[in-house]
């Protein structure tokens, strides 16, 4: 990694900083893995470890992705799955991932992870809920430390199973002391609190239907004593909503009131059937909400009013969700189809391609709790997408390269930057095989579809 590393001459730079600065024939100059400096026309001309020209391109903030199940990537399009909504869906793949092992969540997440860094994301969330044979999450931060990406790691749970009135089958539940347990070991063995830190540790029991009402309180305690996110599924669906109805007798959003999961450190999942008085929950107490449209439109769980939770002051990020549930994992293509999902219920001026770049980078940075990455600006972490304007995607509308990167999609970046690290150059990702990976990845998913 290049130590001093100047990017000159860029066709355009869009910052996304407090003025929304868009700043034509743009440098920005990388010291250390920071942005040390960026501005227009004249680049700084002292001595650079690297410097590389970038006549013809568009430079973006890394996109951050607010939501993900990694290890979902080894089933993709399963036949018993691909036509059910939530529950069912759910049902038909417990069994399937009971049989998952920790060189299956390493592999996957790798995967997972280098769909993410090819379409510009440089930052993701990951939910890991069920730990077979022993898995654990450790699996995933290790996995991540070695592909470069920035990982904000969600240690989830199911403890409520079939015999309780929960959803998930009890083979696949934990007990609760054991997951607090480890969940703590996890914050104080990786969890870095620090400006540009690599990996963050989440608390994230799965959802009201596999957890317990004591776990979430539980959990919520564990994390402000630490002082560390919270993260969990919400109002995702109706069936989602009728449960909490007649389970505990309260809405989601009142659910999660009353057990603690409101507040600027926390964010929800889907939050599609979210009502009324949600939203005014949410924006009340700056509790976030990981949007993941790809993913609601294949369950059929419904379109998020997206527009409305963010004209009332709810952070909202983006999330590509579950690969089995996507089925895709790019964030480029997920800020695409967010803004024409808005534009399909709520009319052509719902979401422009401008809001909808807010939301995959500094509204993903707010929701996820950093003030270090989303924007290109002095002191932020050196996280940048780096894109090719004589391409096809780009093709005739380079009157506004900004607004195509989300009319023209899914357009690719040829760089993508972490912390000042090239960990895909040309086109390809240069900390690990690809090939290699992608051809374990797919011997794993095999045997674990076929048992």
């Amino acid at each position: 990694m290049a130590k001093n590393l100047l990017l000159k001459n860029a066709d355009m730079i869009v910052t996304m900083d407090d003025q929304r600065r868009e700043l034509s024939r743009g440098w920005v100059h990388i010291r250390d893995g920071m942005i040390h400096a960026l501005g227009q026309e004249s680049p700084p001309d002292g001595p650079m470890d690297e410097t590389l020209d970038l006549a013809g391109h568009l430079v973006s903030p890394g996109l951050i992705n607010t939501h993900h199940h990694m290890f979902q990537s080894l089933t993709r399009a399963v036949p018993a799955a691909q036509n059910a909504s939530l529950f069912g869906w759910l049902q038909a793949l417990y069994p399937i991932w009971s049989r998952i092992t920790p060189e299956m969540i390493r592999v996957s997440t790798q995967t997972a992870m280098a769909e993410l860094l090819l379409s510009g994301c440089t930052t993701s969330s990951d939910h890991l809920y069920l730990f077979p044979n022993g898995a654990r999450l450790d699996d995933c931060i290790e996995a991540a430390g070695e592909i470069g990406m920035r990982f904000h790691a969600a240690r989830g749970a199911m403890s409520i199973g079939e015999s309780d009135g929960g959803l998930p089958p009890d083979f696949l539940t934990e007990q609760e002391p054991a997951i607090l347990k480890d969940t703590q070991r996890l914050i104080e063995a990786y969890h870095d609190p620090r400006p540009g830190a690599m990996v963050r540790v989440v608390v994230a029991p799965c959802s009201p239907f596999s957890v317990s009402r004591g776990l979430m309180a539980d959990s919520a305690r564990l994390a402000r004593q630490y002082g560390v996110s919270m993260h969990t599924h919400l109002a995702e669906d109706r069936d989602d909503v009728a449960y909490s109805l007649e389970r505990f007798g309260l809405t989601p959003a009142r659910y999660a009131e009353d057990l603690g999961w409101l507040g600027p450190d926390v964010w929800h999942a889907h939050c599609v059937q979210l009502d009324r008085e949600g939203v005014s929950l949410f924006a009340k107490t700056g509790t976030g909400i990981a949007h993941c449209p790809c993913s609601n439109m294949r369950l059929a769980s419904g379109i998020a009013p997206i527009g409305r939770m963010r004209k009332a002051g709810v952070p909202v990020g983006l999330g590509v969700d579950g690969s089995a549930s996507n089925d895709s994992g790019s964030l480029m293509a997920e800020m695409r189809q967010a803004m024409l999902l808005q534009r399909v219920k709520y009319g052509a001026g719902a979401m422009t391609a401008r809001q909808a770049l807010e939301i995959a980078t500094i509204g993903g940075a707010q929701v996820l709790g950093r003030n270090d990455v989303g924007r290109l600006a002095p002191g932020m972490a050196a996280d940048l997408a780096i894109f090719r304007l004589d391409g096809l995607a780009f093709a005739g509308a380079l009157h506004d390269p900004v607004a195509a990167m989300a009319f023209c999609g899914p357009v690719a970046p040829v760089h993508t930057l972490v912390n000042g690290r090239f960990v895909v150059r040309d086109g390809q990702l240069t900390t690990l095989d690809l090939g290699k990976l992608i051809a374990r990845h797919n011997q794993l998913a095999a045997e674990l579809v076929n048992g």
